[in-house]
């Protein structure tokens, strides 16, 4: 800017002293001169107004640079900010997972006891979530979140609220595992899977409630692997089932504690086989032993040993599932009820797939709680009904029930329905 003001008054004195050097013009020759000077002065004037006018546009605009440069990088750290977080909640997404399942009945049931109460109810009998997560490729969380029958008001009648997993699972390598927490026994069919689109039948079968008590869980460790390919095992240092004998109870099913401020007292003990070498083809047994059903509350223990053993046959649209189990309890149990020492079921239940969407099944069963007492004191039933999946984790349910009881016990006959889901 400085240069340009000096060119112009150079100019300008240029100018006066060629005019100083020449002879004396006329007035009008000076008035000519003067006119074209002042003409070269405005020229020079307008190009120095345009100059500095582009020099304060450039001004400007660097400066508005500067600040979208500014605005650029503070929008680029928000994103990189934003991206790494958003791959951390993606990295912890993808390593757990969210499940479930859920079934609701409705039993319409006449009781042939004199005197009886049928039943006839609608009650969501289960309602599931699964959460798991994956904090490596060898050690991982697993649990099941339970409410039963919708509501839980306390009372007898009530619902509950129920954690039948939370433990870890760890992978030693090869095909050896470890679980530590509360998991599910390993014994029988149900047990350990239960989602209701697995089986046949509204309800679960009486075997594998009243005598292996499904759903069952404990606390401690397991130890689970493959032994050659298609044979595996497991084995299971556990809490124990524990019956209260102020409340004078003998039954097994009473005797599940759930983990819940369990006494342990006498642990238990739990070695299952499976073999499953051959497509379709599940054969598997197991053996517990309880040191002491009423975990050291009375002056003698009262031990028992439990033998399962059970089949399951695929083959194309046919389907066969048996299974039995014996309780062999300590004399001392007969105190509360007599026969009470052995208590043992079984059942066979073939199925036909007729389409991919429809299976229909029949069931026989067999139970009796006191079984060494030589009295009438067993039951039994028929069940026949039908699956049908609306899609592949959607399932509806109809069967009917015919059950002869002891003398004097409640008998249930009639028909059930259902819907259950799993994901």
């Amino acid at each position: 800017m400085d240069k340009l003001r000096a060119s112009v008054l150079a100019a300008i004195f240029a100018g006066a002293a060629a005019t100083a050097a020449a002879a004396t013009p006329t007035p009008e020759q000076m008035w000519e001169i003067i006119q074209k000077q002042q003409a070269q002065i405005e020229a020079l004037q307008r190009q120095l107004a345009a100059t500095e006018q582009g020099l304060a546009d450039t001004d400007m605009k660097l400066a508005e640079t500067d600040v979208k440069v500014e605005a650029t990088a503070e929008m680029v750290e928000e994103s990189v900010l934003v991206e790494g977080a958003a791959m951390a909640g993606s990295s912890w997404a993808q390593s757990t997972t969210l499940g479930g399942y859920a079934e609701m009945h409705y039993n319409n049931l006449d009781n042939d006891r004199d005197g009886g109460a049928d039943k006839d109810q609608l009650d969501l009998h289960r309602f599931v979530l699964f959460l798991g997560h994956e904090f490596s490729e060898k050690t991982r969380f697993y649990s099941e979140f339970e409410i039963e029958h919708a509501l839980v008001e306390g009372g007898e009648d009530s619902g509950e609220v129920e954690i039948e997993q939370a433990y870890i699972e760890h992978n030693f390598g090869g095909a050896q595992r470890m679980k530590a927490g509360l998991f599910l026994m390993p014994v029988g069919i149900l047990n350990e899977t239960h989602e209701p689109d697995t089986f046949y039948g509204t309800e679960r079968n009486n075997v594998e409630s009243r005598i292996i008590p499904t759903t069952w869980w404990e606390g401690g460790l397991a130890m689970s692997g493959e032994i050659a390919p298609g044979l595996s095992y497991d084995a299971t240092f556990t809490s124990g089932l524990f019956l209260d004998p102020d409340e004078g109870e003998w039954s097994i099913r009473d005797g599940r504690q759930k983990v819940a401020e369990a006494n342990a007292s006498d642990p238990a003990y739990t070695a299952r086989l499976k073999y499953t070498g051959v497509a379709g083809l599940e054969i598997a047994g197991t053996l517990q032993y309880q040191q002491d059903l009423y975990q050291g509350e009375l002056d003698s223990e009262v031990d028992a040993l439990l033998y399962e053993a059970h089949l399951i046959y695929n083959n194309g649209p046919f389907g066969l599932r048996a299974l039995a189990a014996m309780w062999d309890i300590d004399d001392g149990i007969e105190a509360f009820r007599e026969g009470a020492s052995e208590q043992e079921g079984w059942y066979v239940e073939p199925s036909w797939r007729v389409f991919d969407k429809l299976g229909l099944f029949a069931r026989y069963s067999e139970w009796d709680n006191q079984a060494a007492g030589g009295g009438d004191t067993e039951y039994n039933e028929w069940d026949f009904g039908l699956n049908y999946w609306l899609e592949e984790n959607v399932v509806f349910k109809l069967d009917y029930q015919i059950q002869d009881a002891p003398r004097g016990r409640d008998q249930y006959d009639g028909f059930n329905l259902g819907v259950g889901w799993s994901f």
